[in-house]
């Protein structure tokens, strides 16, 4: 008599789990079958799907096009599943429904960790750490973790946020795992929303300050955005870094030429990107992925 191996849960399932069952997140974690951060070409594709955690639920012209948790599962495990995605960056929420799933086997999964800095809040750049902390990503065994770090001179805030920052590179690092630094130089326009600046000076003058955050930077990597001169803002540091895709607004060609003309830079290692695969304009999330899989790690990903 042969016995069946136990049915792997929906996302229908997910709920009822969490409800009756939620000791099975911190066993799942245990069990996950991990791999080395990267493989033989030393490269990475790394999903985004913490962006919901801080209230940013736009894609283009569509206000709530990540509203829907269900939907938004859909999308990620079948980024997940095709060939050259390496893993996924997300908050506890989204990396616990994926680990259920069954989606981060043999996948790296980095920790986003601080949220607090809510997308339009007064507050916005006290981004403060409410999510993972280290000691949870390496009791869990995730791969890193990840802060953004917006540094505006004229708000008080941002202090708040380096002195955390530091202090996660720190413990990170003890723990044996990657710190990603997203650092921007960040202010506050007329109408009060938060702006990055986005010119090459303003980016070398942020990684030059993320790069010096925690006690040691043996396991920082930077997260960047693909900007103007950008061979001469990586001049600035000899960190790994992974581009972010950030808020997609131009055609998909020109951004996959973009990504493919900084992915020739030594120290640029991969790519972090969620909505530009996620919600690609034509809504074929495989394809959009398999274009950046190819880029980052060529045809034989």
């Amino acid at each position: 008599m042969t016995t069946q191996a136990p049915r792997r849960p929906g996302i229908a399932d997910l709920t009822e789990i969490r409800v009756r069952e939620p000791w099975r997140i911190t066993e799942a974690w245990a069990a996950r079958k991990r791999r080395d951060l990267v493989g033989a070409d030393g490269r990475l594709l790394i999903v985004a799907a913490d962006h919901p955690a801080r209230g940013a639920l736009g894609v283009r012209s569509d206000r709530r096009a990540m509203a829907s948790r269900g939907n938004l599962l859909e999308r990620l495990v079948i980024a997940l599943s095709r060939p050259g995605v390496d893993g996924v960056l997300g908050t506890p929420d989204i990396l616990d429904d994926l680990l259920l799933l069954g989606a981060l086997e043999d996948k790296v999964a980095i920790g986003s960790m601080n949220r607090g800095g809510l997308q339009g809040a007064i507050f916005e750049l006290d981004d403060r750490f409410t999510a993972y902390t280290p000691g949870e990503i390496a009791a869990r065994g995730l791969d890193g973790g990840k802060m953004l770090t917006r540094i505006c001179l004229d708000d008080p805030g941002t202090a708040a946020t380096l002195e955390a920052g530091g202090r996660a590179v720190t413990e990170l690092a003890e723990h044996g795992v990657m710190a990603m630094v997203e650092p921007f130089l960040s202010v506050r326009g007329a109408d009060g929303r938060v702006q990055n600046l986005l010119d090459p000076d303003s980016v070398v003058t942020s990684v030059h300050i993320a790069a010096g955050l925690g006690a040691t930077s043996r396991h920082t990597w930077l997260k960047l955005p693909v900007v103007e001169e950008l061979e001469r803002v990586m001049d600035a540091t000899t960190l790994p870094t992974l581009l972010l895709g950030g808020d997609p607004t131009g055609h998909p060609d020109e951004t996959y030429a973009g990504w493919r003309r900084a992915l020739d830079l030594p120290a640029v290692r991969g790519l972090v990107v969620g909505r530009a695969l996620l919600f690609p304009p034509d809504g074929d999330v495989a394809a959009a992925v398999d274009i950046a899989a190819a880029l980052v790690h060529g045809d034989g990903s």
